[in-house]
């Protein structure tokens, strides 16, 4: 019955009891008439969908936001992403700041473990950087966005427009008001802008590159020089991914989704397709008419998302760092594994490698159930990897999936959004032989 004492739940439960609560009221808001231009509620799985797909920053959809949702709904998924994208613990933090109430250690280990730091002490005041920066970059984000958007869709709807996009992109959640142009077309209409282009590709990689780097850039006054390892590689791996990426859309989709573009545009969509994987969702090309190589990359891209305490899914690329430094420390038959100067610790390695076996069996589970409702093989593999890297990229299966599949990848964007070894923690309970030891077996591998 320990479940049911709140005040022994672990931090790892508290969150995941969190979030989902969330995603119920934001359930039973969207629900609500009031929400759909139709005057009629949408029914309750298809609102927990959407719900879920907010605040888990994902950006999957069963309906274009803009055609589908009234003002009011569209605040209120908005609203969904701003807490999902920060964490509740931090958006609770705010009220209890602007209130002056203190902020005791409990709370403060729900935000160590909310925002990815790794020390208790100084939490308080990251927070406040938290949301002084996202004030800044949403709101730098709007302005220059609305640049584009107010003369062309009026001022107050340009306006709300572009401070939509800017959240959403911040947050790399990945939901638009493009239906106005063209339902579910995303940001296929801006693909030669660079003023729209690189505005939400700057703000998908800023809040997806973590608040424990900026936290870092504040300590150190911006001195790269001066940043902790942590921080060193995150931006270096994440400068890398995206250069690689983009360099090799650039080579294989010239014939495919970008044929027809000029060179500017082919640069400017390589760059964004590089980019939006990690994980946010948007798209300035056609996604189903990405080639098998551009899918492949795609998925790869998502799978391994964004870095660890930011607004980004996927395994994190740091994980990704230690698993592949770990792989060539072996095939190099070296018995540490190194990254730049520096050893890992094997906890952290074993936890890396935890972390991504639990990942990648939720992920194979999902695409088995897509799979059994009729869902193709390939578009059910991109639909799972994008839900549980909480992307929202989709090959356009997420309009026809069926009941079974709507709740199997909302469990994925509920677990991607949290990681999968937070979910497993928070439901299983300790291990009462922690102090029993099995004899030692000598096991053949690879």
């Amino acid at each position: 019955m320990n479940f049911l004492k709140i005040k022994s739940w672990s931090s790892t439960r508290l969150l995941s009891v969190g979030f989902a609560l969330i995603i119920l009221f934001g359930t039973v808001l969207l629900s609500l008439p009031i929400s759909s231009r139709s005057g009629n509620g949408l029914g309750l799985l298809d609102a927990a969908f959407t719900a879920a797909s907010a605040t888990c920053v994902t950006g999957l959809a069963l309906f274009d936001t803009y055609t589908q949702f009234t003002v009011f709904g569209q605040v209120v998924i908005l609203l969904l992403i701003q807490v999902g994208g920060l964490g509740f613990m931090t958006v609770a933090i705010f009220f209890s700041l602007a209130v002056h109430r203190r902020i005791g250690l409990r709370e403060r280990s729900l935000l160590a473990d909310g925002v990815g730091s790794l020390h208790l002490a100084g939490v308080v005041r990251m927070v406040r950087r938290i949301l002084f920066g996202t004030v800044v970059f949403e709101g730098l984000g709007t302005v220059l966005l609305a640049i584009r958007f107010v003369p062309r869709f009026g001022f107050l709807r340009g306006l709300w427009t572009a401070c939509f996009h800017a959240v959403s992109a911040f947050c790399n959640a990945g939901f638009d008001l493009m239906g106005r142009l063209q339902p579910s077309s995303s940001l296929t209409f801006f693909y030669d802008d660079p003023l729209v282009v690189l505005t939400i590709a700057a703000l998908i990689v800023i809040g997806g590159i973590g608040f424990v780097v900026w936290n870092d850039f504040a300590d150190c006054a911006f001195h790269l020089r001066k940043l902790n390892y942590h921080s060193k590689v995150v931006i270096t791996s994440t400068l890398a991914l995206i250069a690689v990426g983009a360099a090799l859309f650039f080579w294989m989709e010239k014939d495919a989704s970008m044929a027809g573009m000029d060179m500017g545009g082919r640069l400017l969509s390589s760059l964004f397709q590089s980019v939006t994987p990690r994980t946010a969702g948007f798209n300035t090309v056609d996604t189903a008419s990405l080639s098998d190589g551009g899918k492949a990359l795609t998925m790869l891209l998502m799978f391994i998302g964004a870095a660890p305490g930011g607004t980004g899914g996927g395994i994190k690329i740091t994980t990704f760092v230690v698993i592949a430094a770990t792989a060539y420390a072996s095939l190099k038959n070296k018995n540490n594994t190194n990254v730049g100067h520096y050893c890992i610790r094997v906890e952290t390695i074993g936890r890396a490698f935890c972390s991504v076996t639990v990942y990648i069996g939720i992920t194979l589970a999902g695409i088995l159930v897509l799979c059994t409702q009729g869902v193709a093989l390939t578009d059910a593999a991109f639909e799972c990897i994008s839900a549980i890297g909480t992307v929202g990229l989709s090959t356009g299966v997420t309009a026809s999936l069926t009941e079974v599949s709507k709740l199997a990848v909302i469990l994925l964007m509920y677990i991607g959004r949290l990681g999968s070894l937070t979910v497993f923690l928070a439901v299983s309970g300790r291990d009462a032989k922690a102090g029993f030891r099995y004899p030692i077996g000598k096991l053949l591998v690879g």
